[in-house]
């Protein structure tokens, strides 16, 4: 049987056969598989810049406050411990929409010793009297006529907020420089955190309301963990410390 078998199929044809065979080439396994690029190395966080925080002392001409959630009640504490007699103006961003600031305004005015409006193009700002920014728009100070007055736009949002703090810190602070005082209370995010740097770069002071008292410590937490403030404390000493920087 095996050399039948030889006979109907001598070697020579099997050669032919395969040599007639094209197969294709096994593709690499190099080839399809990708392997992850590796990623450059990060660059290290710039370093934080460093402000010299002192206790707060010194003249000022202005009280600037950044609050959100939890606000409304907040002021309510804040400016029922305030006398009505002030000697500088207060400008407060409270985030709301167009449709409570003037009942906030108006709630606050009432069952508060501080005189309290909302805000409007053209104020003049006056001690002892706070101006709460309207629901979507910026609120910001510029001097005219050697007066200071307050002036709205709508510029664009900033951390998604309208009216935003920063606008308005950036604004006492190249005005009254150093002799800015702000405060950061409970809220939600970080807005305040970019006008509270440059409220420190002219050497203006800044006082945060602590963890355990706040609604959410966002805002406060932000200017904190930026080494921006000068001193914390609970909201039912704030009031307290401004009438002792005050003398009244």
């Amino acid at each position: 049987k095996v050399k039948a078998l030889i006979e109907a199929y001598p070697p020579s044809s099997i050669q032919n056969s395969l040599k007639s065979i094209n197969p294709k080439p096994i593709p690499s396994t190099q080839s399809t598989i990708s392997l992850p690029k590796p990623r450059p190395s990060q660059a290290p966080p710039l370093p934080k810049k460093q402000y010299r925080l002192k206790p707060i002392s010194g003249t000022f001409q202005v009280l600037a406050i950044a609050v959100s959630t939890g606000g409304p009640n907040a002021l309510a504490d804040l400016f029922s411990a305030l006398p009505n007699n002030l000697p500088v103006p207060i400008l407060v961003v409270q985030h709301m929409g167009p449709e409570f600031t003037p009942r906030l305004a108006e709630r606050l005015n009432k069952s508060t010793p501080v005189r309290t409006l909302e805000a409007a193009a053209g104020m003049v700002l006056e001690a002892g009297t706070a101006y709460l920014a309207p629901g979507n728009f910026h609120m910001i100070i510029k001097p005219i006529d050697k007066l200071f007055k307050i002036d709205l736009n709508q510029n664009p949002p900033e951390n998604s907020c309208r009216p935003s703090a920063d606008p308005m810190f950036r604004s006492v602070a190249k005005i009254f420089r150093n002799h800015t005082l702000s405060l950061v209370l409970t809220g939600m995010g970080q807005d305040g955190l970019e006008g509270a740097h440059a409220i420190k770069e002219c050497g203006g002071s800044l006082i945060a309301q602590d963890e355990e008292s706040c609604v959410v410590w966002g805002m406060p937490g932000a200017v904190t963990r930026a080494g921006l403030v000068d001193e914390t404390l609970p909201l039912n000493q704030i009031a307290g410390r401004i009438r002792q920087l005050f003398n009244v």
